[in-house]
């Protein structure tokens, strides 16, 4: 079970929450998913059929500001997979590609729309997910490119596309989810006779980035939606990337920790803390709990990969703590997370089929190059880039309209809108602390009714972990959304490479803990019980950060300190 992560499989991860999201919820293995709210009522009592044929989508449809064509619409046959449907191709003016899959035979009058990963550039087909009927593939699903086409096909971590195009970054800083849910929703209409009676978007890392600023931009155009380790504080998360690949890059460039050091850093790691939340399970259920220090590690003798050398030692207790300037000031609100070490190799540590560079450092330095800064304005590379307040502000008026940090959702829930987020708690990409600090703000003093948060133990950057390998609670939020049945526990799954279940586990909504019933297998969730935190909850982090983008009013840091000027509104 304990991998170690290509850069490609990444890539593949960031651009995959279609394929991860539908394979979690379209198992029937009571074992995976045993929740009492994991089946949602049908939102129509039998299957809505078309009233126009697939091909006559093929046109232009007029929406303000969101001009839309479709370019090409056919039926693709039925498989043991997927059931029968239009496939729809088209694009949003400018230049928003997308694609739309219509159930023919099966659709329900529900819609969901998939975010993307990373810089995306590339529409990734939308799975046809199943969201409890029997039939199976009720829902239309979309997928979008947000705006643009990366320069190397493929690839999500180029940002070259954005270097003197306006028009490209606005539509992946806030503007191309939005449309394209405007385009799906027409589309909908027009080939079944009516929208969509129900509405969801589900996105992991930027994705999840996506969904916020759909719920904070866009409160109408979603009744639920699913926020998956989202890349929320864009801007500082950007430089969190960079300061990964400095603090392991050595004077000649080569890395100072090594891919071959992390299984037996990370078998300290467990041995040292593993324990702490009652169980020896091999996952950490809190790593904030974990104080190990790599200098256990030291080397006594030669270097070997069992051993850290002193300057490995350094290296490493840096990429455990958050960026800061020279003042101390944090950047950022948390580093790499205990437990996590695995899953550094091709993220932090690039590996040979990548030419040695890692998936952090190629984020990090495109964005620097191409996105970061206005454009025209002196940009900066990974290698150049200063720690310094002033470098940090010099990236906000462009930060500020990618981040999706405003906790003003009052549009949205007022509407009954129902938010879920998750985060695994092994996230290599994006510490969860980032997370765990938003959700605090979010939900102080509004409560908990319309928003959950649910932390995965041992789960990597939107998949894949140690024990615990995948999660989805689609179903569980259109059981949300469309019964009023609020989540109460959502079950993990580990599988090892063969895909064979290994491990099951109950996760509750945060802060709630899992706590082991003592009798049992410990790999069956049902042998689990939910228990309050051991201490009060104190995820608020002081940390400088840019303003949410206007209209939000949010005029100083949650930590009381006066920021910035903010924005102008920005364009629908």
């Amino acid at each position: 079970m304990r991998r170690v992560r290509t850069i490609g499989a990444i890539a593949a991860l960031a651009l995959a929450t279609t394929g991860f999201a539908s394979a979690a919820a379209t198992t029937d293995d009571p074992a995976v998913r045993p929740d009492a709210t994991a089946t949602a009522p049908a939102v129509a009592d039998s299957p809505v059929r078309p009233i126009t044929a697939c091909g006559d989508l093929v046109r232009g449809f007029t929406l303000p500001g969101a001009g839309t064509h479709v370019t090409a619409a056919a039926v693709v046959p039925a498989t043991d997979t997927d059931p029968e449907y239009c496939g729809v191709q088209g694009y949003v003016e400018p230049a928003v590609r997308f694609e739309l899959r219509l159930p023919t035979r099966t659709y329900a009058g529900r819609y969901l729309q998939y975010g993307c990963g990373g810089f995306c550039g590339v529409v990734t087909p939308p799975v046809l997910a199943d969201c409890g009927l029997p039939h199976g593939g009720d829902v239309a699903v979309a997928a979008t490119d947000d705006g643009h086409v990366g320069r190397t096909p493929g690839v999500v971590d180029d940002g070259r596309w954005g270097a003197h195009d306006q028009a490209a970054r606005d539509d992946f800083e806030f503007r191309a989810s939005h449309v394209v849910a405007r385009a799906s929703k027409a589309i909908i209409q027009a080939f079944y006779g009516a929208p969509p009676r129900k509405s969801y978007f589900s996105g992991c890392s930027d994705g999840g980035r996506e969904a916020l600023q759909l719920a904070q931009r866009y409160p109408a155009d979603f009744d639920g939606i699913v926020a998956g380790a989202p890349a929320g504080y864009w801007s500082p998360l950007l430089e969190f990337q960079t300061w990964l690949a400095r603090v392991n890059t050595a004077a000649d460039g080569s890395p100072i920790l090594t891919a071959a050091k992390l299984p037996a850093l990370h078998s300290a790691v467990l041995a040292t803390c593993d324990r702490l939340d009652g169980l020896t399970d091999g996952q950490l259920d809190d790593p904030r709990a974990c104080r190990f220090d790599p200098a256990a590690l030291t080397c006594a003798g030669p270097d070997t990969p069992a051993c850290l050398t002193p300057a490995q030692v350094t290296a490493t207790r840096k990429l455990y703590s958050p960026p800061t300037d020279p003042r101390g000031t944090l950047l950022y609100p948390g580093g790499e997370p205990k437990g996590s070490e695995l899953s550094w190799a091709g993220w932090i540590i690039g590996l040979p089929q990548t030419g040695g560079v890692s998936f952090a450092r190629s984020l990090a330095d495109n964005y620097l190059r191409y996105l970061g800064y206005p454009i025209g304005a002196p940009a900066s590379t990974v290698d150049t880039f200063a720690f310094t307040r002033s470098e940090f502000d010099r990236l906000t008026p462009v930060g500020v309209r990618y981040n999706a940090m405003s906790t003003d959702l009052s549009a949205f829930r007022q509407r009954g809108g129902k938010l879920v987020l998750w985060h695994g708690w092994a996230d290599e990409a994006i510490p969860p602390s980032g997370t765990l600090d938003y959700y605090q703000r979010l939900t102080h003093g509004v409560g908990q009714d319309w928003a959950r948060l649910f932390m995965v133990p041992s789960l990597y950057h939107c998949g894949g972990g140690t024990t615990l390998t995948e999660f989805d609670p689609l179903r569980d939020l259109v059981a949300w959304v469309e019964r009023g049945t609020a989540p109460a526990r959502i079950t993990a799954t580990g599988r090892d490479d063969a895909g064979n279940v290994t491990r099951t586990r109950p996760v509750f909504p945060y802060p709630l803990r899992a706590v082991y019933d003592g009798t049992g297998s410990v790999d069956d969730a049902a042998n689990f019980h939910a228990a309050p935190p051991v201490s009060p909850v104190r995820d608020v982090t002081n940390f400088r950060q840019p303003p949410p983008v206007s209209p939000f009013r949010d005029v100083v840091d949650w930590a009381g300190n006066a920021l910035y000027g903010l924005p102008g509104p920005v364009a629908p």
